[in-house]
């Protein structure tokens, strides 16, 4: 599958945002966008005022680029999202939000949502005893999700815990990291989630089209 292979500080300083997506070291003062560089090209561009339409698709941007995806994924949960009862906005982001890949990382079992992804799709996690290496696998309430008992496995997941331990696991989770596992308490609501982001800019953009 396509997947972005360049420097990820280039992508946050392009949405003028820190979008974490190196986790921790995002914390760091050596962050590009903490030291307030330019975007990338910028330098070089006169600067035009941003069109409505240019603010919604930077608002979509960010949020492909926060949970790893791709514009054909994006599209096929939006009209999934779309097709559901509620407010479409908030099931978009339960969806994404949700993902195997992103729980693993906002249970602190690894450093970033990057290497989240390839630690599944390397056969570390578990969910309800089950092995699964698909990172879009979405868990659901009642879930069980946990680090194989391996050396390699566990000794990784220690790692990230140590690393994270000052990162504040949501409400909607629960994590025993003795044990290394988490459990979904619920569905995450709009409150919980916190990223950089206005979904309803995302909403209108597909709305337009």
């Amino acid at each position: 599958m396509a997947k972005y292979l360049g420097p990820v500080c280039r992508i946050c300083r392009r949405e003028k945002t820190k979008l974490f997506l190196k986790g921790s070291k995002c914390l760091m003062s050596k962050c590009p966008v903490e030291k307030g560089r330019k975007p990338p090209g910028e330098q070089r561009r006169r600067r035009r005022k941003v069109s409505e339409y240019g603010l919604q698709l930077r608002e979509k941007q960010k949020i492909k680029r926060i949970y790893g995806i791709l514009e054909k994924q994006f599209s096929r949960y939006f009209e999934e999202a779309e097709h559901h009862p509620g407010v479409t906005g908030d099931l978009l982001l339960q969806m994404l939000e949700t993902r195997l890949d992103n729980v693993v990382f906002v249970l602190g079992f690894t450093h970033s949502l990057r290497h989240a992804r390839q630690f599944v799709r390397h056969g570390h996690v578990l969910i309800n005893g089950r092995r699964v290496d698909y990172p879009g696998c979405r868990v659901k309430t009642g879930d069980v999700i946990e680090v194989r008992d391996r050396r390699t496995s566990r000794q990784r997941a220690a790692e990230a815990l140590e690393a994270t331990r000052s990162r504040e696991v949501p409400g909607w989770l629960k994590l025993d990291k003795n044990r290394f596992r988490g459990e979904v308490l619920s569905l995450p609501k709009l409150g919980e989630i916190s990223i950089p982001v206005d979904v309803s800019q995302v909403v209108a953009l597909y709305t337009r089209q």
